[in-house]
Parts: structure tokens; sequence; C-alpha cells
């Protein structure tokens, strides 16, 4: 199988595996999980779901460790979705949703979350307070929960550092999204009136980007061996081909 580079790791496994996590959060099967849960508001069981790991916090929190999405949207979701049954609860059921999600989606395969296991524990969760919140909840036992599970983990690990590596370049949320994305995907964040012009800003958004790279791959480096990573890498991408198609 040969050996793989942790940079060459990042750019071939690390959008797989945030469009799997996409995926599944998108998925109708997840709102009705959420529906026949309480949520009968998809977007409000997606934030306490997502960030009820945070404890009972104020939607303030939310939007700092979450990123990208407006202020205005995050505080009357979480808001609903945590008034069901509390933080904690909805962070509960949403595991349960993401462990079925994965029992009817994601083929079984041990190896690939036993090596993500092992980034997972690898990873520095100074700043990330999603991915940290996340990686103290309880795995499943059955092998496709668990991986998909896993792979939600390590689609934190990937979210918070991007959004570590944007602050660091000088963008707010808004100017990140903006200077990759036309208004329309700032506006599916809930972001309203009058978008400023970021084109500008692209250069900074780009060094955002390799700084995310630099800080996954450097999680690669600690975790797996360069065969390791090689192996890893291909699970990956047989396990996208097999959920994306």
């Amino acid at each position: 199988m040969g050996e793989l580079s942790a940079m060459d790791t990042v750019r071939a496994a690390d959008k797989i595996i945030h469009d799997v996590g996409a995926k599944w959060m998108l998925d109708k099967a997840t709102w009705a999980h959420g529906k026949e849960n309480g949520y009968d508001n998809p977007f409000a069981h997606y934030f306490a779901g997502r960030c009820g790991v945070l404890g009972d916090v104020d939607a303030d929190v939310v939007y700092a460790a979450l990123g990208w999405f407006a202020p205005g949207l995050v505080r009357p979701m979480w808001e609903e979705g945590v008034a069901v049954a509390g933080a904690r609860e909805a962070a509960r059921r949403y595991a349960l949703a993401c462990a079925d999600w994965g029992r009817d989606n994601v083929p079984e395969d041990p190896r690939l979350c036993e090596l993500g296991e092992r980034v997972v524990a690898a990873a520095e969760a100074s700043g990330l307070p999603l991915f940290a919140g996340w990686r103290a909840e309880p795995l499943p036992e059955d092998g496709p929960a668990r991986l998909t599970h896993v792979l939600h983990l390590l689609r934190e690990l990937r979210g918070g550092l991007h959004l570590v590596a944007t602050t660091a370049a000088g963008l707010s949320p808004l100017e990140a999204v903006l200077a990759a994305n036309p208004p329309e995907r700032a506006q599916f964040l809930g972001w309203q009136g009058d978008f400023p012009e970021c084109g500008h800003l692209k250069p900074q958004r780009e060094e955002a980007e390799e700084t995310t790279d630099r800080l996954s791959a450097a999680v690669y480096e600690r975790a797996l061996s360069p065969a390791e990573r090689a192996e890893f890498a291909d699970l990956v991408g047989k396990t996208g081909t097999a959920v994306l198609g």
C-alpha cells in the first residue's frame, strides 16, 4: 500500500470526512429521528444536538464554538432545542441519531475505526470545545455506529481547527464565509442584510486553509505511521465511496 505524508493524508481524507458528516446531519432520516424524540424543528434539533455537549450555556457560547452561523440564527434555534429536554440530553439523543444513521448507511470497518480513534486520541483539544465535548461522550459499541461517531469526531476536529485558523488570519466568521462563497451561503447560515465585499480577503482565507491543513497534519503525524496514514486514507476513501456514492 505504500506510505503517505501527513499533509497528503489531510488532502486525501479530510474532505471526505467532512462530507460524510454533513450527509448524516442533513439527512431526512436524522430529521425524522429528531421529530420522534421531540424536536419538531430539524434546525433546533441540529443546534441543540450538536452543541449540547457544551452543557447549559448561553447561545453566545454556542455561537463562539460553532463559528460561521449568524448569532441571530443560533440563539432562537439553540433556545428552542434545549427547551425540549435540556442541552446534555439533546446531545445524547443526537448521538443516538448518529448511531442509527450509521447502522443504516456506513459499512463496518474495524480497522478504520481503530485508526480513527487513534487520531482522535492524539489531538490536542485546547481551543476546540465542540471536539472536546464530543470526545468526552461514550462511543457506541457496535461497529457501524461506532465508526460513524468516530468520523463525526474527526469532522469536529477539523472544523474546530479551521475556526482557530480563520480567527488567527484575522477573519470574522462572516468574512470567512464570504471570502470563499457566494452571498447565498451566508444567507443559509443565517446572516442577513447587505453583505460587505470580501473578495480582497481571499488571501487571508487561503492562509487559513493552509493553517488548518498544517494543524490537521500535525495530528496525523503524531497518531499514525506513514504506512498507517496510507491505509487510513485508503479506508476513508472506500467508506466515502460507499456512503457518498
